[in-house]
């Protein structure tokens, strides 16, 4: 890439599961990266074959701190984004979203960076329409064990339209549903990542619930490729858009294909559903598709085989 095409690029959580992947294809593309991450939740592995890459630089920081940087854009993607990481802590996930959108959106501002925020389908809630689409307001339990998460996200988005109502800031908002693929936690409590391991080492599979309850899942892939293609829109191009797959699958079906492909002799079994765990989760994309041309083109089928084959290394690494 020409030194005048090349773009110094922040991402703010890049250690994580999403910025990992993120920060290798910028690097691909040729751009600049700085990485950032308080590794709460990102283990440094992730990052690891990327630390000789003369064009990536790793800083240890908390963005519920201001941080001071030149960069051309940024992709706020710090927050813990499974139950049992911002739960862990609930009062300081609230912080990371909110203290990190003001933080970020002030660095942008200062410096006429692009910014996008890395929002989440759960700003729905246990959605009352299905699937869900961007003008619905969702249906949040702001009080409950979630809403630390949750409303943090939702707080996160309305400081990014205010900020571009009032001050011009350029945004782009992405509401992120079900991601799954390599280097996902493998304790996160996630469903992709629990089934996985469970089945890998043939050890009974949980189902919390009756196991008819929904959601879709997109291959990490995918979801870059929406990133990208978000970031590169024009610049009234600012959503909120839902980017995830709508292929529409129970947690049943997903525990069958995963015991399927493992060749795993694991059995289901069932436990009460978490509170305020949402019995639908579905995104309707067609303002993605219309403003981003963008889609998922991964089937579940291909993306669990290559997370599969991810966790089994990390099974047969350990002693």
């Amino acid at each position: 890439m020409p030194i005048f095409e090349r773009k110094r690029i922040l991402v703010t959580g890049g250690a994580g599961f999403l910025g990992s992947h993120l920060c290798g294809r910028l690097l691909t593309q040729g751009h600049d990266v700085l990485c950032v991450d308080n590794f709460f939740t990102g283990p440094r592995d992730n990052i690891v074959h990327l630390v000789n890459n003369p064009r990536f630089e790793l800083m240890r920081h908390d963005v519920t701190f201001p941080l001071y940087v030149e960069v051309d854009e940024i992709y706020n993607l710090a927050c813990p984004a499974s139950p049992i990481h911002y739960q862990h802590d609930p009062v300081q996930t609230t912080k990371t979203s909110v203290h990190g959108a003001i933080n970020m959106l002030g660095l942008a501002k200062r410096i006429g960076a692009k910014i996008l925020q890395a929002s989440t389908s759960e700003v729905y809630g246990d959605p009352e329409i299905h699937p869900q689409t961007e003008d619905y307001h969702g249906n949040v339990n702001p009080i409950g064990p979630r809403a630390c998460y949750d409303e943090g996200k939702r707080c996160a988005e309305t400081l990014f339209f205010d900020s571009h109502r009032q001050y011009g800031a350029n945004i782009r908002v992405a509401r992120i549903f079900n991601t799954y693929g390599p280097r996902m936690h493998p304790n996160d409590g996630r469903v992709v990542s629990n089934f996985i391991m469970q089945a890998l080492q043939n050890k009974p599979i949980t189902i919390y619930g009756n196991g008819s309850q929904t959601r879709s899942f997109c291959y990490v892939d995918d979801l870059i490729d929406g990133f990208l293609a978000f970031m590169a829109a024009d610049d009234d191009v600012i959503g909120p858009f839902n980017l995830g797959n709508p292929n529409e699958f129970t947690i049943k079906e997903l525990a069958e294909q995963i015991i399927s492909q493992t060749g795993s002799s694991s059995e289901l079994i069932y436990q009460d559903l978490p509170v305020d765990d949402p019995l639908q989760r579905c995104p309707n994309i067609d303002q993605a598709r219309k403003h981003l041309g963008w889609q998922p083109s991964v089937s579940l089928d291909e993306g669990l085989k290559h997370t599969i084959d991810h966790f089994k290394a990390l099974i047969d690494e350990q002693p």
